[in-house]
């Protein structure tokens, strides 16, 4: 009778704790989601308020004239930094789905040996790296802004910097670092190994350097919306949905490869002005 007892008290504990890491990743998937979800609503609505490829002034407020060489204010340039954000949070979060997952397991398996800092606070760090290249971002736009470089789509105007960011972006995909960092964020157990901090504030560390090695993965595909057009649809879920496949398809390092040299052919075609870009 008492090792029957014994086993199904083992039993009804793995039970639980099955239940546990079902619910927990029901939980990260439903919070992911809906945060993702609503980033996007939000982009694709300010990019509607741009019926004609311009930037309104109704966009959440006063913004800056594209097409002008005009001097920001403040509250232009937060605006157009909340933009920023939020749009990465849109394109990036989804990506960082798998490192998320196992980091919430690692919190899991740990839990009564040492201290773990919450899942949310992984995210947070995450995130908080990407807010930091949309700051720089947004001060890139500005200058761009003010110097007459950007069309009222917020694309830059002259084909040859259209042609030297294309260049540029597909020469990163075939160098090393790009792909020292593209091969953690494919293996995020062997990632958060590496960066992974325990304590209190462990997660919103690790969070941060994992957040690192994912800018470092992609920051230069983000600049390649300035030769679409920031605030083009298409051209974000385009970028959006290629970091998505390079980091997670079985394909995805032969497919940056790829994508690399295609983006180099097309920089060349656009400088000797053989197609247009922009």
């Amino acid at each position: 009778m008492t090792m029957i007892g014994e086993r199904d008290g083992a039993v009804a504990l793995q039970t639980t704790a099955a239940g546990r890491r079902g619910s927990d990743r029901w939980l990260i998937l439903g919070g992911v989601g809906a945060i993702t979800v609503s980033a996007w609503i939000y982009v694709v609505v300010q990019a509607r308020q741009m019926p004609t490829g311009m930037m309104s002034n109704s966009m959440v407020g006063t913004m800056p004239s594209m097409n002008q060489s005009t001097t920001w204010t403040a509250l232009e340039f937060g605006l157009m930094l909340l933009m920023w954000a939020v749009m990465m949070v849109a394109m990036m979060l989804p990506s960082a789905l798998p490192m998320t997952l196992v980091y919430a397991a690692v919190v899991r398996t740990a839990r009564g040996q040492h201290p773990m800092a919450p899942t949310s606070l992984f995210i947070a760090g995450y995130l908080t790296m990407w807010g930091l290249f949309a700051l720089a971002a947004t001060a890139v736009q500005m200058v761009l802004s003010q110097s007459s470089v950007l069309t009222s789509a917020m694309a830059v105007a002259s084909p040859r910097l259209a042609g030297g960011l294309l260049i540029a972006a597909g020469a990163y995909e075939l160098t090393p670092l790009k792909h020292a960092c593209l091969a953690q964020c494919r293996a995020p157990a062997r990632c958060i190994a590496r960066h992974g901090q325990a304590g209190p504030s462990g997660g919103l560390w690790t969070g941060l350097a994992l957040g690192a090695t994912c800018l470092g993965c992609c920051w230069i595909l983000m600049g390649l919306l300035f030769v679409g057009g920031v605030m083009n649809l298409e051209w974000i879920a385009a970028i959006a949905l290629f970091i998505l496949f390079e980091k997670t398809a079985t394909v995805g390092v032969a497919a940056g490869r790829v994508a690399g040299a295609l983006l180099v052919l097309l920089g060349v075609l656009s400088l000797t002005g053989a197609i247009g870009v922009t």
